[in-house]
């Protein structure tokens, strides 16, 4: 049995608005009324490949209070690959009462509101702590290079591949220390339940995680993303940065983790210094244009210049001048970084292990 089910939600609380990321599918389902559910086993890529599909869907929010009580509703459209990105302005009042938000598909059978389930927003106290951690090469050493490792990868669940025992002991600090984690990673988006699954089986839970949506590279006539954004993550992995920071907010202090294999360094570099006001939004994307990890095209000129403008605004209202440290696994005793000037960047601090 086919219904609409949600792959990723993310619902974080703002001072006077609740910011929401979330994606949805068809996806079936083999539950059987005699046999029960299925014995749960970690999931395999290859078994997410449904998500390829593009669809639109029309869903129902609403945020309820601790008794139950309806304080707000919405009904909202997802694009055409089920997903939704937005912002909802509520109020102070509102926003400090409501606890949970249920989710409703309306569009896939008439009449019925299907329940997708019932969600508790995240709430990020002040001081804002936020953590940003890549996953292949930093926290998993997986490997894509040849046929032979893409079909492993697809194929075994992600336990199957080396833990990067230093940085998940990182990750799990940090987090002590009440930081909230968002994974980030150019892993093709049906990886999500795969990811989840690793995670919560090295004791990291309640992380928001950002994977690359092949869907977009497919979409020819979009642009949003193309071929060459498979092999280069610059672009999209400064995209899903801005993102965070538009759900979170400017916080107080920022940690990014990386590895040195393709470019954390060049990209946690870039981002780190227009979020402290070292460089504005025009000279960002002048000097973006310069570097090969950020081959862009004009739609994706036009996106990520609105966004840079965007977080612009919100860096000069904002009092905040964020504390931001940068960890860096390298993965060979040699390793060296090409960076420009990182010492004398204030309040931004690079360490490597």
């Amino acid at each position: 049995m086919k219904r609409p089910t949600i792959v990723h939600f993310i619902a974080i609380k703002q001072n006077d608005s609740v910011a929401i990321n979330a994606t949805l599918t068809l996806k079936e389902f083999d539950y059987d009324l005699f046999k029960g559910y299925p014995t749960f086993t970690p999931r395999l890529p290859l078994q997410s490949f449904v998500l390829m599909r593009s669809l639109t869907f029309q869903i129902k929010l609403e945020g309820v209070d601790q008794n139950g009580d309806i304080l707000f509703a919405k009904n909202l459209d997802t694009d055409r690959l089920g997903v939704l990105e937005i912002k909802i302005p509520l109020g102070k009042e509102i926003v400090s009462k409501f606890s949970a938000i249920r989710v409703y598909e309306t569009k896939y059978s008439d009449g019925i509101e299907l329940c997708l389930g019932s969600f508790i927003p995240l709430t990020i106290v002040t001081p804002k702590k936020v953590l940003i951690c890549d996953f292949d090469k930093t926290l998993v050493d997986t490997k894509y290079s040849t046929a032979k490792e893409m079909y492993e990868s697809l194929t075994n669940p992600l336990e199957h591949f080396p833990t990067v025992q230093k940085s998940v002991d990182l990750v799990r600090q940090l987090i002590n220390e009440g930081l909230h984690p968002f994974i980030l990673s150019a892993s093709p988006h049906f990886y999500e339940d795969s990811i989840r699954d690793w995670l919560y089986q090295n004791n990291i839970y309640s992380a928001g995680i950002f994977l690359k949506d092949y869907r977009k590279i497919l979409a020819v006539l979009e642009r949003e993303l193309t071929p060459k954004d498979i092999k280069m993550q610059g672009l999209y992995k400064l995209n899903h940065l801005l993102d965070i920071i538009f759900l979170t907010g400017i916080p107080d202090h920022l940690v990014l983790i990386g590895d040195n294999f393709e470019s954390d360094p060049l990209i946690y570099q870039t981002f780190a210094k227009f979020l402290l006001g070292e460089i504005g939004a025009r000279s960002l994307w002048v000097e973006l244009q310069r570097s090969r990890p950020f081959l862009i095209n004009r739609r994706q000129k036009i996106t990520v210049l609105n966004k840079l403008y965007h977080l612009s605004s919100m860096v000069k209202i904002s009092k905040v001048r964020p504390k931001i440290d940068v960890y860096i696994r390298m993965r060979f005793t040699g390793d060296k970084m090409i960076l420009d000037n990182v010492d004398k960047i204030r309040n931004l601090s690079f360490f490597t292990y």
